[in-house]
């Protein structure tokens, strides 16, 4: 698990420092989100040929260590 988030960079220089697969342009926020909408992996492989399904598997997978928080706090509104 933890060898699939060695495929996530931050680089300040790319998509303004969001987290990104494997140093490209295609941001985990943008992959999640699609994922959301209902696409499958195998859609996101057609679209996107030049990404590979383990890449889809380090969004999931960093967006589960993003969670994983002890406590929420709701901010003033």
């Amino acid at each position: 698990m933890d060898t699939l988030l060695t495929r996530i960079t931050i680089n300040p220089n790319i998509c303004h420092g969001k987290p990104t697969i494997r140093g490209m342009r295609y941001s985990v926020e943008h992959i999640l989100e699609l994922m959301a909408s209902g696409m499958t992996i195998q859609d996101l492989l057609e679209d996107y040929p030049d990404l590979e399904h383990e890449d889809f598997l380090a969004c999931l997978s960093f967006a589960s260590k993003l969670i994983q928080v002890k406590s929420v706090h709701k901010m003033a509104s």
